[in-house]
């Protein structure tokens, strides 16, 4: 039988965090930068209600789930979007701004997402240089032309771990053509405490060429629904409504996600867990000469450079006791680096006596 022609992509499929080990029943999945402490207890008790109808469509506009993001972030209902997953609010963004030939601009180690559906639209991407790690300001700007539609930045950045100030990312805007969309992923947000940083949301609120992505698979625990949302300007929310997918977030996601929000004590909680534990595993993998980049995220880049042992080593080793963490190679081609996701207490103390164990030190 004869396949009809399709449109070939000359792109990297994404590859997520492994999360099986073969030949084991019990893993812990350091990978992907889930939430330590899963969901909220009132989102887990909103989705355990036998009473919830699931024979009819779910509200197309996330009407109640809007209204509950406007009151948690002090913001204006009619200019945020949902998704399912922030990725699909990325996927409408290039629909809706990308014709073959623009030109995107981003980090050159930044979520894969990005350039994904940037290629997928057509448009070509311009990698910008880093510093040590850290998104470079200056290169993003040397790399911008006229053909330049889309700048993509995440802050704090996924894989590496850095973030630019409140000042560097004031500093970006203002430099940039006012015609291109500076793009502000705040996936991980909720866990910054560093005195230098704002998010996009609190920074640009009622900037019109601004747009921010948000999700509720990191701190608020609810990666297994897929729910995330986009806030920028009238115009720009009212155009994606356009071409939308019609019930696009789930009944049950948008019910978990407005109830995650209400729940002030538990995301507290979550950001004295990261902190504590995150500042901890830091510390103690210095004495082994790994290094990361400072606390940010609910993640650590591990630079092996001055270890005695490589990245791949320790991989491999963690992995055959049951223990994954993100090979940096896959994807983002960062070499003798690790990602790993901050886990819970249980999790931690058997990631950092299993690496003692696998180092002997």
């Amino acid at each position: 039988m004869t396949t009809p022609n399709f449109k070939k992509f000359n792109i990297e499929a994404y590859k997520p965090g492994k999360s099986k080990v073969k030949r084991l029943k019990k893993v812990i999945k350091l990978s992907a930068n889930e939430s330590a402490l899963g969901m909220s207890p009132k989102a887990k008790r909103i989705i355990s209600n036998k009473k919830l109808v699931l024979d009819k469509y779910p509200d197309g506009k996330s009407q109640n789930l809007r209204k509950a993001i406007s009151n948690a972030y002090k913001c204006n209902p009619e200019k945020v979007i949902c998704g399912a997953g922030s990725d699909e609010v990325i996927q409408m963004i290039c629909q809706l701004f990308l014709n073959p030939k623009d030109e995107v601009v981003l980090p050159e180690y930044s979520f894969l997402m990005y350039r994904i559906y940037s290629k997928i639209v057509g448009a070509k991407v311009i990698f910008a240089k880093e510093s040590n790690f850290k998104v470079s300001v200056k290169d993003i700007l040397k790399k911008i032309t006229k053909k330049t539609k889309i700048v993509f930045i995440a802050n704090p950045n996924n894989p590496t771990g850095t973030y630019l100030t409140k000042k560097e990312l004031l500093g970006l805007r203002k430099r940039l053509n006012k015609k291109i969309l500076l793009v502000i992923d705040d996936a991980y947000a909720e866990y910054m405490k560093n005195k230098d940083y704002s998010s996009g949301l609190d920074l640009f609120k009622n900037k019109n060429n601004v747009f921010i992505l948000r999700t509720f698979s990191k701190m608020f625990g609810l990666a297994s629904l897929r729910v995330g949302w986009g806030y920028g300007s009238k115009k720009i929310v009212y155009a994606l409504n356009v071409i939308k997918p019609p019930f696009n977030v789930n009944g049950i996601a948008q019910l978990a996600a407005a109830e995650s929000l209400k729940d002030k004590k538990f995301i507290n909680k979550s950001i004295k867990h990261n902190l504590f534990y995150a500042r901890n595993i830091k510390k103690f993998l210095e004495r082994y000469n790994i290094y990361s980049n400072s606390v940010s995220a609910n993640f650590l880049l591990l630079n092996f450079e001055k270890c005695k042992y490589s990245a791949k080593y320790l991989y491999e080793k963690l992995k055959k006791k049951g223990i994954i963490l993100r090979s940096t190679e896959d994807g983002y081609h960062i070499k003798n680096k690790l990602r790993l996701t901050i886990g819970s207490k249980k999790e931690n103390l058997k990631f950092m006596s299993t690496v003692k164990q696998v180092l002997k030190k």
